[in-house]
């Protein structure tokens, strides 16, 4: 079995795909209109992709509770540093519960958590 997706519900469509292109550096994989009002996104190289999901009929606030997405970079610091120069504030700021991972944390257009992970090796 295959892990395919993990689907937002967003409340602006151009406003995410940007986000997640521009901040979080995924790839537009395909995009298409789904019915009156209603477009899905999908985004990412792997096998595993993020889809965007607009409907103007279903918006709702806070829907995510403890939910976050995880990606890996190269640098915690450097990525924290780069989201600092687009006027992003980390939600929770740069943490290492061990030697070997650290991480921090942003909220993306819609207010879900988006983690940042350096592995160290």
């Amino acid at each position: 079995m295959n892990f395919l997706w993990c689907t937002i519900h967003v409340k602006d469509m151009e406003e995410s795909i940007k986000f997640y292109e521009e901040i979080v550096g995924l790839k537009l994989d395909r995009r298409y209109p789904a019915g009156p009002g209603r477009e899905i996104t999908f985004l990412g190289e792997g096998e595993t992709k993020v889809e965007l999901i607009y409907d103007k009929a279903h918006q709702t606030e806070d829907k995510f509770g403890d939910i976050s997405l995880g990606f890996e970079v190269k640098s915690a610091e450097e990525k924290a540093e780069f989201l600092k120069q687009k006027g992003i504030k980390l939600h929770r700021d740069i943490f290492s519960p061990n030697p070997t991972i650290k991480f921090f944390f942003i909220k993306d257009p819609n207010g879900l958590d988006i983690q940042f992970v350096e592995n160290i090796k």
